[in-house]
C-alpha cells in the first residue's frame, strides 16, 4: 500500500500536471508584475487601460501555448493543433491582418505620406495620421465645394489599398490641370479675347509652371510617361450661341478655387475696360414678334376651314 502511494509520485502524467501548475503560477505572477509597473511608467489612462489588456491577452496566449507543449505527447500533434488554431485566428481576424498589412505597403510602398491629399474608398481629404490599422483623413468636399474642408474627420481601413485604387493629388506631382470656361459673345473681338486670356492667364498662375516643369521633370525621369504643356493654353470652340474660350492651367492642389475666383475677376474687370468690343454672354431665348394682322389672318383662315369641314 506504501508503495503505491509512493509510485503516483513518479508517473509520468503527474510531472506533466506538476510542470503545469508551476509554468501557470510562474506566468501569473509575471503578468501581474508586468501590470503593476506599467501604473508607475504609463501616465496616460487610456494607454494604460490598453497595454494592460494586451498583457493580460499575452498571459492567457503563453499559458495556453505551455499547456499544450507539455501534454502534447508528439511534436507532429502540436504543429497540427498550431495550424489549425492559426487557421481559425487568421479567418477570425482577417480585415486586422489586411489592414495591418495595408500599413506595411503605405509605409514602404509610399502610397501617400501624412499631409497628402488623397482619395480612398470614395473618401476625399488631407491625411492627417497613419495608423497601423487605420488612415485618419480630414474630408474635404461633399456638401462643401471647391475642396475645401467640411469638418468630418474620416477613419479608413488600410486594407482599402488592396482594394481600390488609390488617387494621391500630391503624390510625385503636387499640381492639378485645371481649367474654366468663357462664354464670349458673338461679334466680339476673338483675337482681343485671346490676348486677354492669355496675359491674365500668365499673370495669375504663370508662377505655378516654372516650379511644375520641375516636378515634371522628374515625374518623366521616374515613369514611362510623354512630356506635356504646363505653360498656361488658350483654346477657342465656337458653339451656336457663343465663342467659348477654354483656359487651362497647372495650379497647386489647395488653390484650385482661390485660383478659379482670381482668374474670374480679373477677365471680367478687362473684359469690362474693353468698351464692348469683348462681351460675356449666356442662354438666351430669341422671341419673335407676331403683328396683330398676321393673327387676325391666321384666325379667319382657320374659322373658314372649320366652316367648309362642317358642310
Amino acid at each position: 500500500m506504501e508503495g503505491s502511494d509512493v509510485r503516483w509520485l513518479f508517473d509520468p502524467m503527474m510531472g506533466k500536471v506538476v510542470a503545469a501548475v508551476i509554468g501557470i503560477i510562474l506566468i501569473v505572477v509575471l503578468v501581474r508584475f508586468a501590470q503593476g509597473s506599467l501604473s508607475r511608467y504609463i501616465k496616460d489612462s487610456n494607454t494604460r487601460y490598453r497595454t494592460r489588456k494586451f498583457v493580460s491577452f499575452a498571459g492567457y496566449l503563453i499559458g495556453f501555448l505551455i499547456i499544450v507543449v507539455i501534454f502534447s505527447d508528439k511534436l507532429g500533434g502540436f504543429t497540427v493543433a498550431l495550424g489549425v488554431a492559426g487557421a481559425g485566428i487568421a479567418f477570425a481576424l482577417q480585415e486586422i491582418i489586411a489592414s495591418v498589412a495595408g500599413w506595411f505597403a503605405i509605409s514602404f510602398a509610399k502610397f501617400y505620406n501624412t499631409g497628402d491629399r488623397v482619395q480612398l474608398g470614395g473618401i476625399k481629404g488631407d491625411v492627417i495620421d497613419i495608423g497601423i490599422l487605420r488612415t485618419t483623413v480630414m474630408e474635404v468636399g461633399d456638401w462643401v465645394k471647391g475642396d475645401q474642408y467640411n469638418g468630418r474627420v474620416v477613419r479608413i481601413a488600410n486594407s482599402f489599398v488592396f482594394k481600390e485604387p488609390v488617387f494621391n493629388y500630391s503624390g510625385d506631382f503636387p499640381f492639378l490641370w485645371d481649367e474654366i470656361s468663357i462664354p464670349v459673345k458673338h461679334g466680339s473681338d476673338h483675337q482681343l479675347a485671346r490676348e486677354i486670356l492669355q496675359r491674365v492667364a500668365h499673370e495669375i498662375v504663370g508662377d505655378y509652371a516654372g516650379y511644375a516643369q520641375t516636378a515634371w521633370n522628374e515625374l518623366v525621369k521616374k515613369y514611362l510617361i510623354e512630356d506635356a504643356q504646363v505653360e498656361p493654353m488658350i483654346a477657342l470652340v465656337v458653339t451656336d450661341g457663343w465663342l467659348e474660350f477654354s483656359v487651362r492651367y497647372v495650379v497647386d492642389y489647395k488653390k484650385r478655387r482661390l485660383t478659379k475666383d482670381r482668374l474670374y475677376t480679373r477677365i471680367l474687370d478687362e473684359f469690362a475696360q474693353t468698351q464692348g468690343r469683348v462681351a460675356i454672354t449666356a442662354a438666351t431665348l430669341e422671341v419673335t414678334a407676331v403683328s396683330p394682322l398676321d393673327t387676325q389672318l391666321k384666325s379667319r383662315d382657320a374659322n373658314a376651314a372649320e366652316t367648309l369641314k362642317r358642310s
